[in-house]
């Protein structure tokens, strides 16, 4: 068993473990485990301080999480714009491809918390193999995103397997990898998979770091070794509540992030799903970390500040250009011209 894996087996599953180390009542978190699964890697776990810091917040259950809501399980339509299991063809020229079910840190926030983890995910060979013959035989696909969950929880040889298979069809252009493991199982990048990847040029490689204390001497190394076998690298923050919601700690992340040579790339303002509205800011918090990053730090360290409209519309950039109207409901306009509400701040805002 290689050390990442021996990490995974490792990981905690069960808040009873939890209350091992903290004082905390498990029976809080259970009825929130049974339906949004926990597992959070020692290495991560390592990273809490105390409960409810930055990093706790990220990864261990709420009670919150099953709050009644108006929010969607599936806020960006990914089901509607899935041609096949495992495709989400949103974007003429491009598709993501869930590759895998599961990730090293199941984290509290995510856009697919409804299906990630669980069986509702069904990643089988077969599902693979109809996704890359959709791939194959729609040639107007240039661009492919690999993720899931996370695609860096395949072993080497699967992983291997499918990026050969990617690479095979003509009219694939590029490949991007979507993975948290550099921030979650530093463990993951050693030196074997870095060889391999670098035989799939050009390979890119977003990840997924949203708070200082993430960027580690491990971590650090594991984006180095990936840098050397030649794979951009960009970050992508997702805006959370406690957690780096103020332009002192953003500026650290960006900051630390360039040195560690990875490139921030976009701010995502938290999408509207179910279990996750504890985590949402109001928009005018985004701007005004953006606003106070201009300046004090490099614009290669300023990401771009987008929400991810509801219903499959498409990334927009919060921009003046892009907003109409701030208030309890933020009024914005699709790079399209199409004019949309989206909800600003969380209940507790209003």
């Amino acid at each position: 068993m290689n050390d990442w894996q021996h990490q995974l087996a490792q990981a905690l599953t069960d808040p009873k473990d939890l209350a091992e180390r903290f004082p905390i009542d498990p029976s809080l978190l259970l009825e929130v485990v049974r339906r949004y699964p926990m597992r959070i890697t020692p290495y991560y776990l390592d990273l809490i301080e105390t409960p409810g810091d930055p990093i706790w917040r990220q990864c261990v259950p709420d009670p919150r999480e099953l709050d009644p809501t108006e929010a969607s399980t599936d806020p960006l339509d990914e089901e509607r714009l899935s041609p096949v299991p495992l495709v989400v063809h949103r974007y003429p020229d491009r598709v993501l491809l869930l590759a895998s079910g599961r990730c090293a840190v199941y984290c509290r926030f995510c856009t697919r918390k409804r299906k990630v983890g669980c069986a509702a995910m069904g990643v089988t060979e077969a599902r693979l193999d109809a996704a890359l013959d959709y791939i194959a035989r729609t040639g107007r696909i240039r661009d492919v995103i690999v993720s899931g969950g996370d695609p860096l929880l395949l072993e080497d040889d699967r992983l291997e397997n499918l990026l050969s298979r990617l690479r095979a069809i003509p009219h694939v252009e590029m490949i991007r990898l979507g993975s948290r493991v550099p921030v979650t199982l530093p463990e993951r990048i050693t030196d074997s998979l870095c060889a391999m990847l670098r035989r799939f040029h050009p390979l890119y490689f977003n990840t997924h770091f949203n708070h200082p204390r993430e960027l580690t001497p491990q971590a650090a190394a594991a984006c180095a070794r990936l840098a050397d076998a030649g794979l951009p690298l960009g970050n992508q923050t997702v805006l959370l509540r406690g957690v780096n919601d103020s332009p002192a700690v953003m500026q650290q992340l960006v900051k630390g992030l360039l040195r560690i040579r990875v490139r921030p790339y976009y701010l995502h303002h938290m999408d509207l799903a179910a279990g996750t509205g504890h985590f949402r800011t109001r928009i005018e918090t985004g701007l005004d970390i953006v606003a106070a990053l201009r300046g004090p730090v490099s614009g290669l360290a300023v990401p771009q500040y987008v929400i991810d409209a509801p219903g499959g519309k498409g990334k927009i950039p919060l921009q003046p250009e892009y907003l109409l109207r701030l208030g309890e409901q933020a009024l914005l306009r699709t790079p399209d011209g199409e004019t949309i509400v989206f909800p600003n701040g969380t209940i507790t805002d209003r």
